[in-house]
């Protein structure tokens, strides 16, 4: 293991005295080897406390959480990852590492049983879901509770914007591929975090400024290409992860920025029809809803979580 940072405990904030600043949480960087693949993860909070692994998608990384962890980090053991072609994480050729959901699911479920984490809840975002809902199905004991923000797992949320993509399946043609490449431009990364979003004054253009700096890596964009074809995996594989949710009914709390047009909001309340006891909220807000409403969702996460009894009172 190389940590980038050394590693220091969260002092909790009882510790800091009656008339100090509450100390921001220590958010710490590792690079580690998972089957023979750099994986980056961020750590913050006590590691004895309950795990959260947060999940993160489409074109960004482990960085669109950077404004939810402080928040979480003082009661929750919190892992961010960022999968390989995504982050700080290497960027194996295509000729060698297969660019699949399959694969990411593996090496996620590598780092953490190489960090001896055996339980946890899960936030899944737009690509963490199909990861985060395989991982739930191969160890469904393993999972305390499911946190959804902008990850599908009905019909109903696949919308118009899927279209030349469900052609790309189909064909699995050059011509199709290529009719994509535009997902991965400066403008297209930007049109994802501002659509939907009625201030756009809320929004840092750090995050894609970040994002774009790396799709713009050499070979970056046909990996994303090949994620994209590879995502004809994920929709056969609903009826498992709806089965998942009626059987094993785990905590759950869906979190959609009602005015996104990649994963439409007509695929939040389904989950209700498969777990009743889910709790949905509609945010005014796009895609990546922690841009703009981080302090609410992480409020709704503490309540929710201690509410399960997933960490400690407030």
């Amino acid at each position: 293991m190389l940590n980038v940072l050394p590693d220091a405990p969260l002092e909790p904030a009882s510790a800091q005295g009656a008339n100090a600043a509450p100390l921001l949480p220590d958010i710490r960087h590792h690079t580690v080897l998972v089957d023979g693949v750099e994986l980056f993860y961020r750590e913050a909070g006590p590691r004895d406390a309950p795990t959260l692994l947060l999940l993160h998608g489409f074109p960004t990384s482990s960085h669109m959480f950077r404004d939810l962890i402080p928040r979480l980090a003082d009661r929750y053991h919190v892992i961010a990852p960022d999968y390989p072609g995504f982050g700080h994480s290497a960027m194996p050729a295509r000729e060698a590492f297969a660019y699949t959901f399959d694969r990411y699911a593996q090496l996620v479920d590598g780092l953490l049983q190489q960090l001896h984490i055996e339980n946890y809840a899960v936030y899944v975002m737009d690509y963490g879901a199909p990861v985060g809902f395989r991982l739930a199905v191969q160890h469904p004991e393993r999972v305390s509770a499911l946190i959804v923000q902008n990850g599908n797992a009905y019909d109903e949320g696949l919308g118009a914007f899927w279209d030349p993509i469900k052609a790309y399946w189909h064909s699995g043609a050059q011509t199709e591929r290529e009719a994509l490449r535009w997902l991965t431009s400066a403008a297209a990364t930007q049109w994802q975090y501002s659509n939907g979003v009625d201030d756009r004054t809320r929004l840092s253009p750090d995050a894609w400024t970040f994002d774009q700096a790396l799709l713009d890596r050499p070979g970056n964009q046909d990996i994303q290409l090949d994620l994209f074809h590879d995502y004809r995996s994920n929709p056969p594989l609903y009826p498992q992860w709806q089965a998942y949710f009626r059987n094993h009914r785990p905590p759950t709390l869906v979190l959609w920025g009602e005015n996104d047009e990649i994963f439409l909001a007509a695929g939040a309340e389904p989950y209700r029809r498969d777990n009743p006891q889910a709790e949905v909220h509609l945010l005014d807000t796009g895609h990546f809803a922690l841009e703009t409403h981080a302090a609410p969702i992480a409020a709704l996460i503490r309540e929710f979580l201690q509410r399960h009894r997933i960490g400690g009172a407030a």
